[in-house]
């Protein structure tokens, strides 16, 4: 329960897919090119990447489909009593959806609906393991509702506005250190359940300036979440609860999701081939806090005063998303892909713990696109690659010397398109 403020927007151990908690995988396409639709932006998931793109498409079209994500890794800890363990991530399956709908009303109006994430994932770990009052299973899932309207400016220049709908939902549990209150006691347990709304914007800019060549630019604004849940505990002596401490009780709060911005440049050598260089930037740094209230004073705080609010500094720093991306179309119903993506990791050193145990990412990535008539099939496969990392002990936060090793995912994708 002490770090009940660190749970609210952290995912743990298997969050393996993006840096930070952000997640990327909004369609199959853009997997398979590593995210490279900001140029392009030339299908319905242009509403994730780029709405301004969405002027290129005609009619109604829509496409849905999902990610799933499997990672693995080892965490290597010091115990309290010099035990060293290795506790091991490898049975958690996620798999983040995606659904998106065009309509082009004229020539010079687009609209379009998405529904993403943006951020989640989750992980479950041993109980019994020595960071498991830091954390043993926190799960959290974002879903975002995205309508936008697209505007062709000239032949060449679209812009796009959007706004956005987000609920964040999320389930943690943790194990509780009594022994400090009295050492003969065991583990008491504790149980976070909440959720909240938050509302953002979105701009998009798509220009081609020439035949051979598209620029995409976007700009996705930060969504201030309000949460409100409850905090349950099992376990817990009766002594402990009739001093007024982790007993049930309401919790609310408040943090900002950070706002991104990104650019594509898309290159057509030939009819059959296309290039495109992006990069994203996430303003992490603005996230330098979670303070949470709780409706009574239940958390022991020191000199055996009871607090009715936690704060948990963060100081992330703002990182960047690089990749690069190759389409070919082999046969006129089949394309080949390919894609490469560096992710920076933003959990500076001093404040990594067992919520974000992760580090910078390499992300390969292959895939096909089969279209026949008015459908169109997307597959894709990524190997994720997470570097190693050393985590400095911050014992009153049950954080203990060790590191990150065999950090990795293997995600596949699929998504499944229809124009009207």
């Amino acid at each position: 329960m002490w770090g009940l403020a660190c749970m609210l927007v952290c995912v743990a151990a298997s969050v393996c897919s993006a840096a930070g908690f952000s997640i990327y995988e909004w369609s199959a396409r853009g997997n398979a090119l590593g995210g490279t639709l900001v140029g392009r932006a030339d299908d319905p998931s242009a509403l994730a990447y780029n709405p301004a793109g969405i002027t290129q498409l005609d009619g109604v079209q829509v496409m849905a489909g999902f990610t799933a994500i499997r990672p693995v890794l080892d965490i290597r800890t010091v115990g309290p009593e010099g035990d060293k363990w290795t506790t091991s991530e490898r049975d958690a399956l996620w798999m983040p959806p995606h659904a998106y709908a065009t309509w082009k009303v004229n020539d010079r109006y687009s609209v379009g609906l998405g529904v993403f994430s943006r951020f989640g994932l989750g992980s479950v770990i041993d109980e019994k393991w020595p960071g498991r009052y830091n954390s043993y299973r926190a799960v959290i899932q974002a879903i975002s509702i995205n309508p936008n309207v697209a505007v062709k400016v000239t032949d060449r220049l679209s812009a796009a506005f959007g706004v956005e709908a987000m609920h964040l939902s999320f389930l943690k549990e943790q194990k509780i250190n009594l022994s400090r209150i009295n050492p003969l006691l065991p583990d008491g347990d504790s149980k976070i359940d909440a959720d909240g709304w938050g509302g953002g914007f979105n701009l998009a800019l798509h220009y081609q300036p020439c035949d051979y060549a598209r620029v995409g630019l976007t700009y996705r604004g930060p969504v201030p979440m309000k949460v409100r849940g409850t905090a349950e505990f099992s376990d817990i002596p009766s002594m402990v609860q009739a001093a007024g401490l982790l007993r049930d009780s309401d919790a609310n709060g408040k943090v900002t999701l950070p706002d991104s911005v990104a650019l594509g440049v898309t290159l057509y050598p030939t009819e059959k081939l296309s290039v495109e260089l992006s990069a994203m930037h996430t303003f992490w740094s603005k996230y330098k806090e979670l303070r949470i209230n709780y409706a009574d004073p239940v958390i022991p705080g020191p000199g055996g005063r009871r607090l009715d609010q936690t704060v948990q500094r963060k100081h992330w720093k703002d990182v960047w998303r690089l990749g690069v991306g190759v389409e070919y179309a082999a046969l006129d119903w089949l394309d080949l892909r390919a894609g490469y993506v560096y992710d920076q990791e933003p959990v500076r050193g001093d404040y990594i713990d067992y919520m974000v145990p992760a580090n910078n990412r390499h992300l390969f990535n292959a895939g096909l696109g089969f279209h026949r008539n008015n459908w169109t099939l997307d597959m894709h496969y990524t190997y994720l690659m997470i570097e190693d990392r050393d985590i400095k002990a911050r014992l009153a936060e049950g954080v203990y010397k060790g590191e990150i090793k065999n950090a990795d995912a293997h995600m596949v994708g699929l998504s499944i398109g229809y124009a009207f």
